[in-house]
């Protein structure tokens, strides 16, 4: 039985998918994913794999592959990427001091945390990611402002 899911559910899953098999075309994806149950047409398959920076890599025997590279830790990331991100995986926040915590969809929590270490923003010392949680460490009495920021670009506010 195929079912719809949330946008971020399938994009979660595309990325296991992609990581777990060797994908040569869009077609071999949307039928891996109906058999994971996952009711998909290719035009989306095509738009997610667009929005998570998917790239063929060749592979070992000549073919090439999907995959999703790792942003190079000195690459930065735009506000636009920034503002994507928080606004479609930023379920939530709190904080306490200098310590933000932000609540995401599950298996989510990795990807906004890279794109805030790579915001450059001055006021951040780093981030730690769990599964669906991650904790954004502020600048020494910048925890108020950080949680502004956050929220204001997840639509939060």
């Amino acid at each position: 039985m195929s079912a719809r899911i949330s946008k971020t559910a399938r994009q979660h899953r595309i990325t296991k998918l992609l990581e777990d098999n060797q994908v040569t075309n869009q077609s071999q994806l949307v039928e891996l994913l109906a058999a994971d149950g996952v009711e998909v047409n290719q035009a989306t398959v095509s738009r997610d794999l667009e929005e998570l920076s998917a790239v063929k890599v060749r592979v070992p025997g000549g073919e090439t592959a999907y995959a999703i590279p790792e942003l190079p830790f000195d690459q930065v990331s735009t506000d636009d990427h920034l503002r994507r991100v928080l606004g479609d995986w930023v379920a939530g926040i709190d904080r306490s001091g200098d310590l933000v915590v932000l609540r995401t969809p599950p298996g989510c929590a990795h990807v906004v945390a890279s794109a805030i270490d790579r915001s450059g923003a001055p006021d951040i010392i780093g981030t730690v990611a769990g599964d669906d949680t991650l904790l954004v460490i502020a600048a020494h009495g910048a925890g108020a402002t950080v949680e502004s920021t956050i929220a204001d670009l997840a639509n939060l506010a």
